[in-house]
């Protein structure tokens, strides 16, 4: 509990035997549920993640978005943190965060990990981000710094207001797509977090995740995806909201 908002942080896993006890080892009291997300894991991911305390769901649908509908449909906390499993991600950032979204009453915060790495990353992967950036700028018309990052923390309403119909790797850009272009219901900002070399091995496929990534945004812009439902009914207190906007 935090500012008495009951907090969830979900990380949909694959195989993330490693990166959890780093994860889940230090994270702030404050948070008050956790779900895994566990995406058909061959190793011990489950089982490690129950060590902790840890919900853990199934989602049998391999796939990066996939998992995180299914995490984020178990999470019952007033506000949402995620992350990956694999240890990149600050937890001692989350009080932080939270901080600036409830004294500042923000609805939606995406993290920017660019220029503030520990240790020099994949150059490819720094230029695949880069591009996607250009294109969302190009598409949607509004700047985002890193729309590939997988650390989110936003208010558990906000799903009731997002049509999230990728269930793989674009789904991290179609998030920020979907509550940053709602500027009239959801107040959103980007927030730069420090970033650390992950733990096991990376499923981030470069050419192929980046080409189907772009390949997605020129979808979602000319509306080829349709409409998905909302992962949680929208509430009676947002729906006020939006009436007023």
């Amino acid at each position: 509990m935090y500012k008495n908002h009951r907090i969830s942080l979900v990380m949909p896993c694959y195989n993330e035997e490693h990166g959890l006890p780093q994860v889940l080892g230090d994270l702030p009291s404050i948070v008050d549920e956790v779900v895994v997300a566990d995406n058909n894991s061959t190793d011990r991911t489950a089982e490690v993640a129950k060590s902790f305390g840890a919900i853990v769901v199934t989602e049998k649908k391999q796939g990066y978005g996939a998992a995180y509908k299914t995490g984020l449909c178990r999470a019952t906390g007033d506000i949402i943190v995620t992350m990956d499993g694999d240890g990149t991600y600050p937890r001692n950032f989350i009080p932080i965060l939270l901080d600036v979204m409830i004294d500042e009453n923000f609805d939606f915060i995406t993290c920017d990990r660019t220029g503030h790495k520990d240790k020099p990353s994949n150059r490819l992967r720094v230029f695949g981000n880069d591009v996607l950036n250009f294109f969302i700028w190009i598409l949607f018309w509004f700047n985002v710094r890193d729309s590939q990052s997988g650390m989110w923390v936003f208010r558990r309403w906000v799903l009731g207001h997002l049509s999230l119909t990728s269930d793989g790797m674009a789904f991290s850009e179609e998030i920020k797509l979907e509550a940053m272009s709602k500027k009239k219901l959801i107040r959103s900002i980007e927030l730069p977090v420090y970033y650390k070399e992950r733990h096991g091995v990376s499923k981030l496929r470069i050419w192929r995740d980046g080409f189907y990534n772009l390949f997605f945004l020129f979808r979602k812009r000319f509306g080829l995806l349709g409409q998905a439902p909302p992962l949680v009914e929208p509430s009676s207190r947002n729906l006020q909201k939006q009436s007023n906007a």
